[in-house]
């Protein structure tokens, strides 16, 4: 079976293609037709991975679900960002990390339910099926990715186009009758005027992005999404089975544990959709932050001291993730996909989210040399202290965005010194 961090080097691959590829203008002109390829990447990487048994095929597969992750990751955000009104931008983008988190926690349970399905012979019989849900359980786990790869692609034919999208083509009536049905007739009308306005732009460039206000947004845009990842969630998310196994839980308690973990990413991710565009996004990060600090020295110090064979490390960490679940897990998306300029959101997202995914690959890859030279209680106090660039950031350089349109953000920015 292929160690889990075989998804991540394919995530970073597709994020510098994107980088370099994407057009200058905002990639939600075109999102109907990059979420259907997203859609169908990743039903032909879970069938090629389910079916392939070279190795190399097996890779060049994930790199293909790599793209669609890519593309999806980047996209889903903005378009929600441009659909929604101002009030509730906030809400709905966090509606995309929610449903990452439920994905998330379908997949520890069905993986469970193919795991006891291989443990019973008599239901999957000889051939095929013994291979995949047998003798290599893991096929059946990455084939079971084509059932919400089609559902997605579907659904994708009652998605309307963005109204920024239509007005750019000059299709205003199209665009106001999707804001009016959306956010009513008068909130749809200023924002017709607002997205004209802002489109006397021409098309952004690399090189706009380093122009005086552009070059902050773009700066808080980088740094935040590598520190969303440096603060160490993913080491929870990916390694938690083997942390707990290390501290004296069984395997099956481990996984037990990441179940509950899951659950609790869930949940507080509510919190978020609950209260961001009511106590605002720099409120939500500062206070997650420095929870997720606090709980990251304190489960340092549990293996600094030996007692981390305890119910104390669960309830830390469980801790921690309730801390990232309403602020950095949410609050980081509907940030990327709002600070930045219309003419200028494509660059600037792609680079954006190349430096999240930039941020899981070094997680990804240095997170058991850590723990095996810099030991548990390093490596979690090292992600402590990543926390604190994060809140210095947000508290003095994030403009709190809450209420905003996406063109008054964008005036900010050009107006900014």
């Amino acid at each position: 079976m292929l160690p889990w961090r075989a998804g991540l080097s394919d995530r970073l691959c597709w994020a510098v293609l994107l980088a370099l590829r994407l057009p200058a203008f905002c990639p939600i002109h075109s999102a109907g037709k990059k979420f259907y390829i997203s859609a169908l990447l990743f039903t032909i990487s879970a069938i090629g991975c389910m079916v392939m048994q070279e190795q190399y095929l097996l890779i060049i597969f994930r790199l293909i679900g790599g793209m669609g992750v890519g593309i999806a990751s980047m996209v889903s955000p903005l378009y929600i960002s441009e659909i929604s009104p101002p009030e509730l931008r906030g809400r709905l983008v966090t509606l995309y990390q929610f449903a990452i988190t439920i994905g998330i926690l379908c997949a520890y349970f069905v993986n469970a339910f193919i795991l006891s399905i291989s443990q019973n012979f008599s239901l999957v019989g000889q051939g095929f099926f013994h291979w995949i849900f047998v003798q290599d359980v893991y096929r059946a786990m990455f084939g079971s990715e084509t059932i919400p790869a089609l559902l997605f692609f579907f659904l994708l034919f009652f998605v309307p186009r963005s109204p920024r999208c239509l007005i750019t083509k000059g299709h205003t009536e199209k665009a106001q009758k999707i804001l009016t049905r959306i956010a009513g007739s008068e909130i749809a009308e200023q924002e017709v005027k607002g997205i004209q306005k802002a489109l006397v732009l021409k098309t952004g460039s690399f090189r706009q992005l380093l122009q005086p206000g552009l070059r902050l947004a773009l700066f808080i845009g980088i740094t935040l999404a590598i520190l969303s990842q440096l603060t160490g969630i993913n080491t929870i998310i990916y390694y938690g089975p083997r942390i707990f196994e290390s501290a004296g839980f069984g395997i099956g308690h481990s996984l037990n544990s990441q179940v509950i973990i899951g659950s609790i990413n869930v949940l507080f991710t509510l919190i978020a959709i609950w209260k961001i565009d009511k106590l605002g996004r720099r409120s939500l990060l500062i206070t997650g932050s420095s929870g997720m600090m606090l709980f990251l020295i304190m489960i340092g110090f549990l293996f600094q001291t030996g007692n981390e064979n305890s119910i104390g490390l669960l309830i830390l960490i469980l801790c921690y993730i309730a801390f990232f679940a309403f602020s950095f897990g949410p609050v980081i998306w509907t940030l990327l996909s709002e600070i930045y300029p219309t003419h200028i959101c494509g660059r600037a997202m792609s680079v954006a989210t190349l430096s999240l995914w930039v941020g899981t690959y070094i997680i990804g890859q240095s997170v058991p040399w850590l723990l095996e030279n810099l030991s548990p209680q390093g490596t979690f106090w090292l992600f402590a202290l990543m926390c604190i660039p994060a809140i210095l950031i947000t508290w003095k350089l994030v403009p709190e965005t809450k209420g905003k349109t996406l063109e008054e953000i964008e005036m900010y920015w050009l107006n900014k010194k």
